[in-house]
Formats: C-alpha cells, sequence, structure tokens
C-alpha cells in the first residue's frame, strides 16, 4: 500500500494522474483527426470505388459532419486540461464520466450514419464497431477502473440498442447476424473489455502511486536535511520510512569558512561571485559525500556538515578530520589550477553531544542540531583567524581519532562564550 501520509503525495499524485489524462487525450485527438482525414480522403478521391458498397452513394462531406464535432470536442478538452493543469486544478470526477460518454457515443454516431447508406448488417461487420475497443484501451490512462469499466458499458449498450434498431433481430435466427444472441454477446465482449481496462488502470494507478511515494519521500528528505544530501544517505533514511528522531545523540560538526569572501565579493560581479561559489562548493559537497556526512546549512560563504546525524556513525570523527582534509588539499589544487581567484578557508571541528531533530511548521521543516556542540564547533572555526590554522579540531575529537594524525597541541585557548580555556589541536 502506498504511504498517503507523505507531505505532498496527494498533490503529486493529482498531477501525475492530470497528465495521463492530458496524454490520453491528445492521442485520441491524433487518432481522430487522422481518421477524419482518411475517410474524407477515400469518399472524395475514391468514390466509384466507395459507391459500389455504399446504396446511392454517400456524401463526402459526411465526416466533416460526423468526426468533426468529436475532433473539435477533444481539442476543446485538451485545452481546458491544460488550464486546469496549468492552475493546479484537478478534473472533477463526475466530468471524467460525462466526458467518458461523449467520446464512446463517436462509435455509434457513425455506425448510425452508415446504416441509412449501407445494409446495416454489413455496417456491424464494417471498421465503426472497433472503435469502441480503441475508446476502451485508451481509458486505461484515466487510471481509473470505474472509468473504464463504464467505457465498455456505454459501449456494450450502445451497440445492443443500435442492432436492435436497424436490425430485425430474432432470439435465435438461422443467420447469426440477425440473431440476437449474436449481437448481445459482442456486447458482452466490450463490457468484459471495460472490465479489464479496468484492472489494467488500476495496475498502472498503483505503478504511479510508488513513483509518487518514492519521489515524495525523497523530495521530504532533502528538504529536511537542507539543499543537499548524500544520495548513500537518503537510500538509507528512505529505507527506515520514517522521519529522524528527536534525541540527544553523539554528533560530530564541521564548520567551513572562506576567508575574506566578503572583501572579494565587493569588488566581483554578483554572477560571478555566485558562480565561484558553486564551483568551490560542489567540490566540498563531493567531499562531505565520500566521507559518509551530510551538508545541513548553507551559510552564505560557509557551511555546516554533520558526520554521524541522523544515521549513526561510530567513525564521525574520523570521517569528519579526514573531511578536512581532504577539503584543504581540494583547496590547495584550486588555487594551483585558478590563481586568479585563490582562496583560503577556515576549519573547526568538535565531537560531542547535541540535541537532533525537526523544526519548522507543517509546511516547511527542517533538520537541525542544537547545543554546545555546534557552537564550539563553530568558535574553532573562528578561532583560525587567530591562530593563523586552518583546521582546528577540539580535545574529544583529537581523542576520538587517536592523534588526528599527529596534530599539534595549542593548549587551552580563550573561546569567546567560555569562563575557561579550551584545549585545541591544530591539523596540518
Amino acid at each position: 500500500m502506498a504511504d498517503t501520509t507523505l507531505p505532498g503525495y496527494a498533490d503529486a499524485l493529482r498531477r501525475e494522474t492530470m497528465r495521463s489524462e492530458i496524454q490520453r487525450v491528445q492521442v485520441l485527438a491524433v487518432l481522430l483527426t487522422l481518421l477524419l482525414a482518411a475517410t474524407s480522403f477515400a469518399l472524395n478521391v475514391m468514390p466509384d470505388l466507395l459507391a459500389r458498397r455504399f446504396e446511392g452513394g454517400f456524401p463526402g462531406w459526411m465526416p466533416l459532419v460526423g468526426i468533426g464535432p468529436f475532433v473539435l470536442y477533444e481539442i476543446v478538452v485538451l485545452v481546458v486540461l491544460r488550464r486546469r493543469a496549468a492552475r493546479d486544478r484537478d478534473f472533477p470526477r463526475y466530468a471524467r464520466f460525462v466526458n467518458a460518454f461523449i467520446e464512446t457515443t463517436l462509435p455509434s454516431v457513425v455506425i448510425f450514419s452508415l446504416s441509412h447508406y449501407m445494409e446495416p448488417t454489413a455496417v456491424f461487420a464494417f471498421w465503426p464497431p472497433m472503435l469502441y475497443f480503441l475508446f476502451i484501451l485508451l481509458s486505461t490512462l484515466r487510471l481509473d477502473f470505474g472509468l473504464s469499466l463504464w467505457t465498455g458499458a456505454v459501449a456494450a449498450v450502445q451497440q445492443a440498442l443500435l442492432a436492435m434498431w436497424f436490425i430485425p433481430l430474432q432470439l435465435y435466427g438461422a443467420n447469426p447476424e440477425h440473431a440476437l444472441m449474436f449481437h448481445l454477446s459482442r456486447s458482452v465482449v466490450l463490457l468484459l473489455g471495460g472490465g479489464v481496462a479496468g484492472l489494467v488502470a488500476r495496475q498502472l494507478r498503483r505503478q504511479f502511486e510508488q513513483s509518487v511515494v518514492a519521489l515524495a519521500a525523497r523530495d521530504h528528505v532533502t528538504n529536511l536535511f537542507g539543499q543537499h544530501v548524500s544520495p548513500a544517505v537518503v537510500d538509507r533514511l528512505l529505507a527506515t520510512r520514517r522521519d529522524p528522531p528527536s534525541e540527544t545523540r553523539e554528533v560530530c560538526v564541521l564548520f567551513l569558512d572562506i576567508r575574506g569572501f566578503t572583501a572579494m565579493a565587493r569588488v566581483r560581479p554578483a554572477g560571478e561571485t555566485v558562480e565561484l561559489l558553486n564551483d568551490f562548493f560542489a567540490e566540498m559537497i563531493d567531499i562531505v559525500d565520500r566521507h559518509n556526512g551530510i551538508i545541513n546549512k548553507f551559510l552564505g560563504d560557509g557551511f555546516l556538515a554533520l558526520f554521524g546525524a541522523p544515521i549513526a556513525d561510530p567513525q564521525a570523527a574520523t570521517n569528519a578530520v579526514s573531511a578536512g582534509l581532504a577539503m584543504l588539499a581540494a583547496v590547495e589544487r584550486w588555487n594551483a589550477a585558478r590563481p586568479h581567484e585563490a582562496l583560503r578557508v577556515g576549519i573547526g571541528i568538535h565531537l560531542g553531544e547535541a540535541v537532533t531533530g525537526t523544526v519548522g511548521s507543517p509546511r516547511r521543516k527542517e533538520y537541525t542540531v542544537i547545543g554546545d556542540t555546534v557552537n564550539l564547533a563553530a568558535r574553532l572555526e573562528q578561532l583560525t583567524k587567530e591562530t593563523g590554522a586552518q583546521l582546528l579540531v577540539s580535545e574529544p575529537v583529537y581523542r576520538a581519532t587517536a592523534g588526528a594524525g599527529g596534530a599539534t597541541d595549542l593548549g587551552p585557548l580563550a573561546v569567546r562564550g567560555y569562563d575557561e580555556g579550551v584545549r585545541v589541536w591544530k591539523v596540518v
């Protein structure tokens, strides 16, 4: 069963259903136009050939009068559907039933018209009754079992009534074409065809629902975790099929900031500044992805990355430090390749407990981390300006990584907002 509780599920499914209905009407409009063109061509270019089949001939303008209004009708319906879709409005279900009745009447109109110019039994053996199956087949794109069954029922009843109107029927006639049971059996087949089309439509709808659920779930995860979430993290979160709980857990927080970028932005055009940031962040995002982290927030010319949340990771601190070192290496490569756009960054990493969960309103929620762990990581990043370091880590990170790869102890340093000095290590 589809998870209908996902935010945006109903709207997404309604839009998918509307697109399917528009596609159905487009196909039908094209097919009817081709049918109108073919019959008009045959009647006006090959009159001698058709005169042998029709008693007294058949007017060349008849297709335009019989089929033309239905072509125009489909065009009008297509315009209405597109306008409603553009306004994000649905097509009422009762209107769909009325529309199905009008469309399925086309073969009946053709049969009725031809029966005045040729033997009625020949008409029912001709191609017009086959048009009923065209409408039944296309009804599957309505994604509604009831509408497909209704289409089959309309076709069955109309064909039976036309046969009884034009052909003198007997319950069991020697000639099958004059036997009531013969024509009723054809109507039964139409009705069964509508039922089968309905089952196919139901299966298509289930597949649509599954696709919509998958898209809605992925969008929901992306909205919760900011502008970027690693595909691997998304897949693992989707496997749980629930939002991350609000809890206190151990996380490793990494703050990155580009030094002097504000001054740099003042002398560059806005478009060039944004393009520069996008190019740089693209590399940083890849690094965070590779080390099992997520970008939780972009902060102008910096960002906050999380390791160990929302999915627990015993190697969170190791991954965060490895990501930080990879970022510094990427900055060196950047500066070598783009000396006119050389950048310098400051990175602060801290490991500790923090409150995690989703905050916001029913319309917009975001996954966030709150607590002293986040604050100290931000302070360490700011401390890189005073120490001249590019990557600073706290004592918990140093211990969790068994020395952070030979980090240098800077000793207890004064940190804004803390009464006592905080022991800090510089990672080279």
